[in-house]
């Protein structure tokens, strides 16, 4: 199976689509219908004409149009950067700068499919080949955005970012005026949690400034990528001119991914930083549960001992009232 045949199957029902809304369709059906309805009668000397004959004609004419269409390259490809721009849809960004930096990318993306598109032989081949590598850029770009509004769409992370200092504050407190030494360690391991905590989530507010950041030099090295790209003439379809353009959107997609790959980490650590501080509260109030049992427990066992205390005591005072009386 070709590059080629594979791209059809792929925008195969866009490909249909197009075929089907195209002008020449809606002439094809219009004539196909006024020569049904209109004219019958067709004197051939080899056979007799029915009417229902134009409509096998007109599924034929219609026929060859959508196989021309489904066979064209560059319906191929027009469907392709239809399906591409359908499939990273930029109204699910909701940061407005995000969307914006996304826009211009796209732009840039459909000004290079004309410079492929003007291009001939082996050059448009090679512009082809470079705006596929172009669209693993975008795609990068736009799971970069998507992270992007997961941190600022985090309500837990924006309540975290108010209530963690206060829960800091509220522990150390109780660290200071706890005097059983068991909780007093439990209450710092929890303290210790509370802080990395802090530490995350100031991670997470500054991995979304150096997104925004990178969404925006990534941009501008997109700019100049698609600079050296209207330079490219025929005479550089093998140079190191191309194999340098190839090279520069690698190197812009794995830093993409290591930014993405970054905010990731910090998202999975913050989470177990969550786990564990829920880990640790439930030890504290184990801990302090055990506690007021055994204070309890204490309480119980003095109760009974002063209760037995006073029985022997008024035990004591009958013999001696009873040897009195003898």
């Amino acid at each position: 199976m070709t590059i080629n045949s594979e791209a059809r199957q792929k925008v195969f029902g866009t490909l249909l689509a197009n075929a089907l809304l195209r002008w020449e369709t809606l002439v094809t059906l219009m004539v196909t219908a006024i020569l049904f309805l209109f004219v019958g009668d067709v004197s051939l000397p080899f056979m007799e004409w029915q009417p229902w004959y134009w409509l096998i004609l007109g599924g034929l004419a219609e026929t060859v149009l959508v196989a021309s269409t489904l066979t064209d390259p560059e319906a191929t490809e027009q469907a392709l950067a239809e399906d591409f721009e359908r499939e990273y849809d930029l109204r699910n960004i909701r940061n407005r700068i995000s969307r914006e930096r996304l826009r211009d990318a796209f732009e840039y993306r459909r000004n290079m499919l004309k410079l492929a598109d003007a291009a001939r032989g082996a050059m448009r081949t090679r512009k082809r080949t470079l705006i596929s590598d172009i669209n693993d850029w975008i795609a990068h770009m736009y799971n970069l955005a998507n992270r992007i509004d997961f941190f600022e769409g985090n309500e837990r992370a924006a309540r975290d970012l108010q209530d963690v200092p206060r829960k800091i504050a509220e522990v150390k407190r109780l660290i200071k005026n706890d005097k059983n030494e068991l909780t007093r360690r439990d209450r710092m391991r929890q303290l210790e949690i509370l802080q990395q905590q802090e530490n995350t989530l100031k991670a997470g507010t500054h991995a979304i400034k150096r997104a925004e950041i990178h969404l925006e030099s990534t941009l501008a090295a997109l700019g100049t990528v698609y600079a050296q790209m209207s330079l490219l003439g025929t005479k550089d379809t093998g140079s190191t001119r191309g194999q340098r353009l190839s090279i520069e959107i690698k190197d812009e997609i794995d830093k993409l991914q290591d930014t993405i790959d970054a905010m990731d980490e910090v998202q999975f650590y913050n989470q177990r930083l969550n786990d564990d501080l829920l880990d640790a509260i439930e030890e504290v109030e184990d801990d302090a549960s055990l506690e007021r049992s055994e204070q309890l427990q204490r309480q119980r066992l003095s109760t009974i001992a002063e209760d037995a205390g006073d029985a022997m005591a008024a035990a004591e005072n009958e013999d001696v009232q009873l040897q009195s009386q003898r």
